[in-house]
């Protein structure tokens, strides 16, 4: 088979929606604070990321004899029809195992190839899942707490995979977590070479001024080290209480809170709006989502998968 390459202290209640904005009269937002050259914005730090061109080999070939036919293969991850997929295949959108396949011939091996589609990483195997999760209050992230408190558990007890989650939330923070029972994806979204960022939406004490935005900017001394912030926005202050968006890709335990309380501005409210390219959305309190194809391949690509 011949393939081709491409070249190349006061708490509102979590309601089970969105975060709620302060109430209108007070001051209102619109102070960025950026990190330096190290840093992420926040469209670099969520912006889903494509899997980079490959330098041209040739001579490859990815036919597996006896294996399945790519269109169908295709047909089944929920792509497109056959025909469908048999006119991505023949237009160059397809690469299987780094080579772009152009024969409608090519046979793979489902449980092995890796296969792009428009340069976005497709989830072959379909016992693999991952789900979104808005955690409410007082829930632990864990899946058996021997306090015997409400855990992550609790919330997908009707699903039929074992799923584990990914990173943490403490029981007095809101938001979203990702659970899986994909173990590379999950290794991946954990370990700091990917610097995988989070979004969050808090309410602290007393009001924000540009130096604390600085501050948190360049690093703050924690008892376990230093902690930056890769950007800081000030939406909104009112009443002695200020709410702002931060986003970091630290993992650290307890990190936004104690960053803040570091600075003189204890949280009195913390929801994770996002992780990388997966935003909460409108999911409700207690509430899962699978992910979708795009949002699965976004968030694979963005740990180089």
């Amino acid at each position: 088979m011949s393939n081709e390459r491409r070249g190349g202290s006061r708490r509102e209640s979590s309601g089970g929606q969105q975060p709620r904005r302060p109430a209108q009269g007070g001051k209102q937002g619109g102070k960025n604070f950026r990190g330096g050259s190290s840093a992420k914005s926040r469209a670099q730090a969520n912006a889903p990321r494509r899997r980079p061109a490959q330098p041209e080999e040739q001579g490859r070939d990815v036919h597996v004899e006896g294996g399945m036919r790519l269109q169908k293969v295709l047909a089944q991850a929920g792509i497109g029809s056959r025909r469908a997929s048999e006119e991505m295949i023949a237009n160059g959108r397809v690469e299987v195992d780094g080579q772009i396949v152009t024969e409608l011939g090519v046979r793979i091996d489902p449980a092995t190839a890796v296969v792009h589609v428009d340069g976005l990483r497709i989830q072959l195997d379909q016992a693999k899942v991952t789900i979104a999760l808005n955690k409410p209050l007082g829930v632990v992230s864990t899946m058996d707490d021997p306090k015997g408190r409400p855990t992550v558990a609790d919330l997908i007890k009707n699903r039929e995979e074992r799923l584990f989650h990914v990173g943490r939330l403490d029981a007095d923070s809101e938001g979203l977590l990702l659970l899986t029972n994909d173990g590379e994806l999950a290794n991946r979204l954990a370990h700091p070479k990917y610097e995988i960022a989070k979004t969050y939406l808090v309410t602290v004490e007393g009001e924000i001024y540009p130096r604390v935005g600085r501050e948190l900017l360049k690093g703050v001394e924690l008892d376990d080290g230093v902690a930056k912030m890769d950007a800081v926005h000030v939406v909104q202050q009112i009443d002695g209480f200020a709410m702002l968006e931060v986003v970091l890709h630290e993992g650290r335990n307890r990190i936004v809170r104690r960053m803040f309380e570091a600075v003189g501005h204890p949280v009195t409210r913390l929801v994770r709006t996002r992780i990388g390219p997966i935003p909460l959305g409108d999911l409700k309190s207690g509430r899962t989502r699978v992910l979708g194809r795009t949002e699965l391949g976004t968030l694979m690509g963005a740990v180089d998968l």
